[in-house]
């Protein structure tokens, strides 16, 4: 085929037709027909040259143009595309490294192969600019609801028609045991747009707790002008689900504005959801009170929170206490997850249980190391006192508070804690030396000899053995894995060392030993500061 006069307006018609259809730029379609025309010319003229084609965007005239680069000598390695700035002056007058020589050549008659090869370029080009368009439109759009149209199925993950391409709705994503068929109309949430190697993938789900969100979003309008807000969702997916509104207007109750007239609203979430369970609860920024109403519908009689460990502690009546725990866990898995802290749930009597035994290791504790009867050592237990260390070191007016106690009394009680201490604290310097702890990590300030100890026994015996240790693996953490947390035991852990307490004796030592400026550290700091105050007077 050759470009003539007869088929130059062609070229442009063609390009605008497939344009129209695949809902693209024309401009990139005529690129990937000049593309083909120059793959083409080179078949005709050698692979060597630098062919290029540029078809006029009004009258589709294709011209075919030669591109010749001066280059330094040494520098020359293809001939037909390349030549020197000697080889230059003979078609240039002031040829300089860097310029282009253009010369116009004859067009080429395009044979059946030929053909064949533009018309691939042509689809491949125009197959890009698709997915181009189609990520561009989408990927704005992740985290909201799409309808889309079922197209079929495959090995049990639905590919669905979303207007301008296809998405994927994965079959872990789908509700229970869903079934669709072709032409089925679903709502779906975008949980992902990503650019990938054959185009854009859009990920679709219909278990992710952003969709109750989004659903509930749609259906309530106080949700959508902003007056309530969703501050969590908790779902297992096509059974149960709970979810914590807030109310910004003291005047709309955010539960019955999300129930609606006699339970509308939700039911149009719950039918959506294929019957799942929703339990509305009110949000509070009282952690406990707020687990307390996540756990509905069980009655809490005590909440115990531990905000370093985020973990809580839940004391229930005998008899709720299957209905805290739910079925297979459901419940107390919901609201652990709403709230975000891990949950331990215990009857009153295991509370009582506890407590008493705790009571007896502390008795027993006071009563083996002071020389105390059963009754004295009680008597400091029930007045809060749970250590060796609380009785040694405290102001003694705490101790003369207890009945029979006296000056003399409260002094020689200090005495013996103190001496019990001692020997304690040899003993285990002792045992820390013998494990090879050597005096850079002995004599290093903010260390109980104990803690020396502890960590002599996990080969922490110098002071660049522990500057090289993590804040996490002193003070002991939590690690989330697949939205379950796991516990990372500290080695000073036991010694109740805080992380912020572990972050400074790690880098104190490291100042010391010299692998961290001061100076640096001051200037990091402020810069930490005055950029918090920064977005504070944004805010």
């Amino acid at each position: 085929m050759a470009i003539t006069s007869a088929n130059q307006l062609e070229l442009l018609q063609t390009a605008e037709a497939v344009a129209r259809e695949k809902m693209i730029d024309p401009g990139l379609v005529i690129e990937a027909m000049e593309e083909s025309l120059a793959r083409a010319a080179k078949s005709r003229y050698g692979a060597e040259m630098d062919i290029r084609v540029a078809i006029d965007r009004k009258t589709g005239r294709a011209t075919f143009t030669r591109v010749r680069t001066v280059v330094e000598e040494e520098l020359l390695e293809n001939y037909q595309s390349e030549f020197t700035v000697e080889q230059a002056k003979q078609y240039m007058a002031d040829p300089e490294v860097g310029q282009e020589f253009v010369e116009e050549v004859p067009p080429v008659e395009m044979g059946r192969i030929a053909a064949q090869s533009a018309k691939q370029v042509i689809l491949q080009k125009v197959r890009e600019a698709e997915r181009d368009r189609q990520f561009e439109e989408f990927k704005d759009r992740a985290g909201t609801i799409i309808n889309a149209l079922v197209k079929r199925e495959e090995y049990g993950n639905v590919i669905v028609d979303v207007g301008a391409g296809e998405a994927i709705l994965r079959r872990n994503e789908k509700i229970g045991r869903e079934a669709y068929r072709p032409n089925d109309r679903i709502r779906c949430y975008i949980k992902d747009v990503r650019r990938e190697q054959r185009g854009p993938q859009i990920f679709l789900s219909r278990t992710a707790p952003e969709f109750m969100a989004e659903l509930f979003k749609m259906e309530v309008p106080e949700i959508y002008d902003g007056i309530i807000e969703i501050k969590a969702v908790a779902r297992d997916p096509g059974s149960r689900a709970k979810i914590a509104v807030i109310s910004y207007d003291g005047s709309i109750d955010p539960v019955g504005a999300c129930v609606g007239m006699r339970g509308s609203r939700v039911q149009a979430v719950v039918n959506e959801l294929q019957g799942e369970k929703i339990d509305i609860i009110p949000w509070n920024e009282d952690q406990p009170t707020f687990l307390v109403n996540a756990l509905q519908p069980a009655e809490v009689s005590k909440v115990v929170l531990d905000e370093e460990a985020g973990k809580i502690e839940v004391v229930v009546p005998e008899e709720q206490l299957s209905l805290a725990i739910g079925r297979r866990g459901q419940n107390v898995r919901l609201a652990s997850q709403l709230t975000g802290l891990d949950i331990d749930i215990m009857t009153e009597a295991d509370e009582s249980a506890r407590r008493q035994a705790e009571f007896e290791t502390r008795t027993k504790l006071f009563m083996d190391n002071l020389d105390l009867d059963e009754f004295f050592a009680q008597l400091l237990v029930s007045e809060g006192f749970t250590n060796l260390e609380e009785v040694a070191y405290v102001e003694q007016d705490e101790l003369l508070v207890i009945d029979g106690v006296d000056s003399d009394t409260a002094s020689e009680l200090q005495a013996r804690a103190r001496d019990v201490l001692e020997a304690a604290s040899k003993a285990a310097l002792e045992s820390a030396r013998a494990l090879g702890a050597e005096d850079s990590l002995i004599e290093f300030d903010g260390l109980t000899p104990q803690m020396i100890e502890a960590l002599a026994k996990d080969d922490v015996k110098t002071l660049e053995d522990f500057a090289t240790c993590a804040d996490w693996e002193l003070a002991g953490g939590w690690t989330t894995v697949d939205g379950e947390r796991h516990k990372d035991d500290g080695v000073l852990e036991p010694f109740e060392v805080s992380l912020e307490e572990a972050q400074h004796l790690v880098m104190t030592a490291r100042i010391l030993l010299g692998w961290v400026d001061p100076a640096e550290l001051e200037a990091d700091a402020e810069e930490t500061e005055d950029g918090d105050l920064t977005e504070e007077t944004e805010a």
